[in-house]
This record gives structure tokens, C-alpha cells and sequence, in this order.
């Protein structure tokens, strides 16, 4: 197997896009070689933990109520051309996602990481739930057969936050300046949300290489 490390935050609509199409071309090649790792980076580190208001911060952020209709208007056109029927005005606040990423991080050692963080994707994006808030974080974790009454426990205490922040601050020192970003086999990086037609070649190439070996 091939590793594949995809570093992301459930708050950014073009890692949603991104994961969309990554899905689309691993599901047309089901004996895919990769084995894949999902790593922590918050878009927002410095949000208090209860999260803010999305509207008021993004018009701060953009320059205004217009600027941000432009914006997710052309999310909403490219979320189309991916499949997803996308409302970026659906969410109302913007969460800390630390929470989220240690959900996504135990979840990776009980074997449901990439159905957690698709749920987290899809609560947030798609039913405009606040990922923020322990209790929707532990129901999400029920949904995958995880215990939620411990995950709330351990949502409501510090446990492993400090580990987490460490790995956001050592991918931001290793050169990741955005997401999604991926890192194919522990070599190479690619950016952005990548087309299916650019992971068809890249599953392509990798299977190539493991039949010459």
C-alpha cells in the first residue's frame, strides 16, 4: 500500500471539494494502492472555542457583504461541477476545530477515521450542525461505533489537545501553507482540490510502479 497523508480541516469548503473528487476516483479504481492518513490544520487556529458568528467574521475577513456572496457564490458553482449540493450561507458559525481534529485523530486509532471526518464534513457543510460543540462531536463519533460517552469525556477534558496543536505547528514548519494538501508516499505534495482526472493518473503511476516491482 501506498500512504497517503491529506491534511485538512472540516471547516474548508475546498477540502469538502477535494475529498469529493478524491472519493470519485478511488471509488472508479476500488484496488487503489493507498492507504490513507488524515492529519490535522486548522484554517483558524486562533478562534475562541466556542467558535464565532461565520457571517460577521467572514465580512471582516473579505471586505464586506458583497465580497462574500461573490465568494460563495463560485463555491457554490464549483461544489456543482463535484456533485454536492452545496449552501455555503447553511453553517452559521465557524467553530475551534481543535475538538474536531482530536475526534478525527481517536477515530484514526479505533479504525473509522475516514467515516468520521466524511460525517464531520457533511454536519457542518451539508445540515449546518457546530462541530464545536461536544455533544454534536460525540454523536458523530456514535454514528461510527465509537463510545460516545467516553469520547465526551474526553471531549471535556484536555487530554491529548496539546499533541494536536504540536502536529498543526509541524506541518506549518514542514511547509504546509493551506488545505487540502497531500502527501503522496511520503515524497511528494500536491496541493489543492485535485480533479478525479488527476488522481486516475496518479493511481495509474503508482500501480505501474508496484507491477514493475
Amino acid at each position: 500500500m501506498t500512504r497517503l497523508d491529506i491534511f485538512s480541516d472540516p471547516i474548508c469548503p475546498w477540502c469538502l471539494v477535494g475529498k469529493t473528487h478524491l472519493d470519485r476516483a478511488l471509488a472508479d479504481k476500488p484496488f487503489h494502492p493507498f492507504s490513507i492518513q488524515w492529519h490535522p490544520f486548522q484554517l483558524n487556529p486562533d478562534l475562541p472555542i466556542e467558535g464565532v458568528d461565520k457571517r460577521a467574521y467572514l465580512e471582516r475577513a473579505f471586505g464586506g457583504p458583497a465580497r462574500v456572496d461573490a465568494v460563495h457564490e463560485r463555491l457554490r458553482e464549483i461544489a456543482r461541477k463535484a456533485g454536492l449540493d452545496l449552501n455555503p450561507d447553511l453553517p452559521q458559525r465557524i467553530p475551534n476545530t481543535l475538538k474536531a481534529h482530536r475526534l478525527i485523530h481517536w477515530a484514526g486509532i479505533e479504525g473509522v477515521q475516514s467515516a468520521v471526518v466524511a460525517d464531520l464534513f457533511r454536519a457542518y457543510w451539508l445540515q449546518g450542525r457546530d462541530i464545536g460543540v461536544d455533544e454534536v462531536l460525540a454523536d458523530i463519533a456514535k454514528d461510527q461505533g465509537m463510545d460516545r460517552a467516553a469520547t465526551l469525556r474526553l471531549l471535556q477534558s484536555a487530554a491529548d489537545a496539546d499533541d494536536i496543536m504540536a502536529r498543526d505547528r509541524d506541518a506549518r514548519q514542514k511547509g504546509v501553507t493551506a488545505v487540502p494538501t497531500y502527501l503522496i508516499a511520503q515524497q511528494y505534495v500536491v496541493s489543492g482540490a485535485q480533479p478525479p482526472e488527476v488522481w486516475a493518473e496518479v493511481i495509474a503511476e503508482l500501480s505501474s510502479k508496484t507491477v514493475v516491482h
